[in-house]
């Protein structure tokens, strides 16, 4: 059911706006699951070292950060359609960083400026502002289910993205067309479905907007300062989070299985299809298990043991053992998404959900980029297998630190 306090024709524009962002983040995140795993092999294979491509990779989820950065203080007076479709434009543009060989400053530029992301993961700017869009469209009962398609939507077409890193090898094979202008085509097809996702942002009704967008004077009125204690101590536990998945987004951890164990681009592309598969469905189990015991216990009783799986994948014997231990920690490492995202914007007041969405966000890409740009030394200089085992052993102790201080502060649904 959607918010009851909305008429039958604001029901409908939601269920619409629903479907239209729905479609629009499919075709974002299609776009990311194919670079998460190609994008780390495309480099090394253009002659970039491991940290060449670490600083390309955090110059990425930098932009990231500063487009959300943008989205939490701006989106709102701006317009939160018009916001999505220039951030989806600024996302085509980053196809030119990889379509054109350009050196190595110009393509971390390029790289930042098109908020190029190797994470396999959306975690960008648009997912942020669509985090405090989907709340404001259903009912709270409702708000968590709502994420969880969503999650599972994002998954789902990283999924089928991932299934497209094939293409390059593909397109060699069947056409006769050398790789690296197979790789070309392929990036120029990122591009395109981007700025299809530009346009279906349009047709998003005002509903979408801010409440207080058609009222005079500013919208920006002043957050509480309840939310901002709320907000800076799940920002600091998400920034750990997040600096442990810093080192392990979905380039990086292709890039190792490729140098580790020689698993080439068409069997990666299987690998990372069957764990975007495995983490939409495990987005429905974090609905079901939360309306049982909670969106903080789930959020800690699924993450911890995916942490544990993580560390032991570089310890294993073998390239199957080592597969089947990934694929364990991929079943539950996702099912604290949507309800981590429903938490925020339960704990927080409708009217602040963009600043709380916007901050935790931005805490979490400054992370991942401080993480991610020193990933690729540590696995040159220190231990290839680095970046798994301290990515594993941070996100425990994120966990540990989330419920002891967030165990009794509970949401509107889970209260009396």
């Amino acid at each position: 059911m959607n918010n009851p306090n909305l008429n039958p024709i604001s029901q409908t524009n939601s269920r619409r706006d629903l479907a239209l962002i729905y479609t629009a983040a499919w075709l974002r995140s299609f776009g990311i699951g194919l670079l998460g795993v190609i994008l780390g092999v495309f480099l090394y294979r253009r002659g970039l070292s491991s940290i060449a491509i670490g600083g390309v990779l955090a110059a990425g989820i930098a932009g990231s950060a500063a487009g959300t950065v943008f989205v939490t203080f701006r989106a709102d007076a701006i317009g939160r359609r018009r916001t999505l479709c220039f951030l989806s434009l600024l996302t085509a543009l980053g196809a030119s960083a990889v379509v054109f060989h350009f050196a190595l400053p110009v393509l971390i530029a390029v790289a930042f400026l098109g908020m190029l992301n190797g994470m396999g993961t959306d975690r960008s700017a648009a997912y942020a502002l669509e985090q405090a869009l989907i709340p404001s469209l259903v009912s709270d009962e409702r708000r968590t289910w709502s994420l969880a398609w969503y999650s599972l939507v994002l998954d789902g077409s990283g999924a089928v993205g991932a299934l497209a890193a094939a293409l390059p090898l593909v397109i060699e094979k069947h056409f006769g067309l050398e790789l690296n202008l197979a790789y070309r085509y392929v990036f120029l097809g990122y591009g395109t479905v981007n700025l299809i996702s530009a346009g279906l942002y349009l047709l998003l009704s005002a509903q979408v907007e801010h409440p207080r967008v058609n009222l005079p004077g500013k919208i920006s009125a002043p957050v509480s300062q309840q939310t901002k204690r709320t907000v800076k101590k799940l920002s600091a536990l998400f920034a750990i989070d997040a600096f442990g998945g810093g080192f392990l987004i979905d380039a990086l951890v292709a890039y190792w299985f490729f140098r580790r164990f020689g698993i080439a681009e068409n069997n990666l592309a299987v690998l990372f299809f069957v764990v975007h598969i495995l983490n939409a469905l495990s987005h429905l189990g974090a609905v079901w298990l939360a309306r049982r015991i909670g969106l903080i216990k789930t959020m800690i009783l699924t993450h911890l043991p995916s942490s544990i799986f993580l560390i032991a994948v570089p310890l294993a014997p073998s390239p199957v053992w080592a597969v089947i231990l990934f694929l364990l920690r991929e079943s539950l490492v996702e099912m604290d998404v949507p309800t981590r995202q429903s938490y925020v914007a339960g704990v927080v007041p409708a009217e602040e959900r963009t600043y709380a969405s916007g901050v935790t966000n931005l805490t979490r890409n400054v992370a991942w980029a401080a993480s991610s740009s020193v990933a690729g030394v540590f696995m040159q200089a220190i231990s290839f297998n680095a970046p798994l085992l301290l990515g594993g052993g941070l996100k425990i102790f994120y966990d540990i630190l989330l419920w002891r201080a967030f165990r009794h502060v509970a949401p509107p649904e889970e209260k009396g």
